[in-house]
């Protein structure tokens, strides 16, 4: 089957709006938004993230616990933890509704095909949007805890973890998979012939001209015109 290049830009879009989707679902459950090395033992890492905290030793492992209450956790944790649930559901959305008004999946009873591709790509946009904002917040925090002069310099600092990084990697995916969406809107679809629905067209009819004898005739008009 081919596809116009509105079809084929709308494919695009819809792949990198899935793979931040996926990305984003995993950032929030990874528990690496913090990580902190201890100098005395340097055997023990302590990581936290959304949902837990978990320390991980050579000897005995990683021992994770959950937070047992989300209003002790700082404030950048519990803005994130609303906002990356919040992406999740807008990002979802926006994939059920770009797919049904894409030209990759045939729905021909679905009108406002157009409209359902802007308003998905829309949604995927706000999904970016309420994933790079958390992620960015909480490195943010951590970086201004970092170099707080008011805290020793004995005491250990929490650093950057590894699913910060890949939320911003989902954020960016989610941004050009929405602007993709919103963009292919704006290409004029390309009339590709099906080879199932074309419909051979006869040439046009040709007559051929009757032969001119050299006489003509005279047509009696109408009686009813001559009154």
């Amino acid at each position: 089957m081919a596809w116009s290049l509105r079809g084929r830009v709308q494919l695009g879009g819809l792949l990198l709006s899935l793979l931040g989707w996926v990305c984003s679902c995993v950032t929030t459950i990874l528990p690496q938004w913090k990580t902190l090395n201890l100098e005395l033992n340097e055997m023990e890492t302590w990581i936290m993230g959304l949902w837990e905290a978990c320390v991980n030793q050579e000897e005995v492992g990683t021992v994770c616990k959950a937070f047992e209450s989300f209003l002790s956790l700082p404030q950048e944790l519990q803005v994130s933890r609303i906002l990356m649930v919040a992406s999740h559901g807008l990002g979802l959305l926006g994939l059920l509704l770009s797919g049904c008004g894409s030209e990759c999946f045939q729905f021909h009873r679905i009108q406002f095909k157009k409209q359902l591709c802007l308003l998905g790509g829309s949604l995927e946009a706000s999904a970016s949007a309420t994933t790079l904002f958390p992620v960015s917040w909480v490195a943010y925090a951590t970086v201004r805890d970092f170099w707080d002069d008011s805290i020793p310099e004995i005491v250990p600092r929490w650093e950057f973890g590894d699913a910060l990084y890949l939320g911003w990697a989902a954020g960016t995916f989610l941004a050009f998979g929405g602007l993709v969406l919103i963009f292919s809107v704006c290409l004029g679809k390309e009339d590709v012939p099906s080879p199932w629905t074309a419909h051979p067209t006869a040439p046009p009819s040709c007559t051929l001209p009757e032969e001119f004898d050299g006489s003509f005739h005279l047509t009696p008009r109408p009686t009813s015109l001559l009154i």
